[in-house]
C-alpha cells in the first residue's frame, strides 16, 4: 500500500526538493504547509501516514505541530527534519510524540527509510542522532517537566521570534489583554523578567532556534 505523506517546511524550494525526492521513491505527497498551524490544519483533513515536519518553522514550531498533529490525527507518525543534532532539541522532539528525527543534511539518504520505518510503527534517528540520545539515557539526562501550558508555549514562541502583543493576539485571535497576560503569566511561571531571557530559555527548550 502507497505511504502517504504531508511536508511542512517554511522554504518552498525545499519542500519542492523534497516531493521530488519522495515521489521517485514510491511515496504519494497529499498535501504541503509552509507552517506548522497550517501542518495541523492538513493533518487533520488528510489524515496521512506520515508527517514530515522542518523543526524550525513561524507560529507553530515542528515540535508543537508534533503534538497537535497527534491529538488530531492520531495515526498519522511525525519526523523532526532539522539542522541540529543537539540533545535537547532531540529528547523534546521525541518527547512531543516524534517517531523520527532526521538530519537534514543526510535527508537525502535518511528520510526515505525513515518513513518507510515510522509507517510500520518504528522509530527512526539518523546515525548522528542516536549517538546523542544513547549519551544522553548514558548519562541520565532527563528533561523537566515543561512548566508551560501547550498555549503558553505557542505566545512564548511568537513573543521570541519578535512580534509585539498585539501582533500575537491578531496571530492567536485573542485581545491584546489577554495576550498581555499570557506574557505576564509565563515570566511569572519561568522567573525571567526580560524578552532576552525568554529567548534564551525558548532556544534551550527547542521552541525556536538560534
Amino acid at each position: 500500500m502507497t505511504i502517504t505523506v504531508l511536508l511542512a517546511d517554511d522554504h518552498q524550494l525545499v519542500r519542492e526538493g523534497l516531493r521530488a525526492l519522495l515521489e521517485i521513491e514510491g511515496f504519494k505527497v497529499v498535501g504541503e504547509a509552509a507552517n506548522g498551524e497550517e501542518a495541523r490544519q492538513l493533518a487533520e483533513l488528510l489524515c496521512p501516514d506520515v508527517a514530515v515536519l522542518d523543526l524550525a518553522m513561524p507560529g507553530l514550531n515542528g515540535i508543537e505541530a508534533a503534538r497537535k498533529i497527534k491529538q488530531v490525527s492520531p495515526k498519522t507518525r511525525s519526523i523532526l527534519l532539522t539542522v541540529h543534532s543537539d540533545r535537547g532539541y532531540i529528547l523534546e522532539g521525541l518527547r512531543s510524540g516524534a517517531t523520527g528525527y532526521v538530519l537534514k543534511t543526510n535527508a537525502a539518504e535518511d528520510l526515505v527509510r525513515a518513513i518507510r520505518e515510522v509507517a510500520r510503527g518504528e522509530t527512526y534517528l539518523s546515525p548522528e542522532i542516536t549517538d546523542a540520545v544513547v549519551q544522553a539515557y548514558q548519562n541520565n539526562s532527563k528533561i523537566p517537566a515543561d512548566p508551560l501550558s501547550a498555549r503558553e508555549r505557542q505566545v512564548l514562541q511568537l513573543i521570541t521570534e519578535g512580534k509585539s502583543t498585539r501582533q500575537v493576539a491578531t496571530t492567536l485571535d485573542i485581545s491584546p489583554k489577554t495576550g498581555e497576560t499570557y506574557r505576564t503569566r509565563i515570566m511569572k511561571k519561568l522567573d525571567l523578567h526580560k524578552t532576552a531571557d525568554l529567548v534564551r530559555y525558548a532556544i534551550r527548550q527547542g521552541i525556536v532556534q538560534a
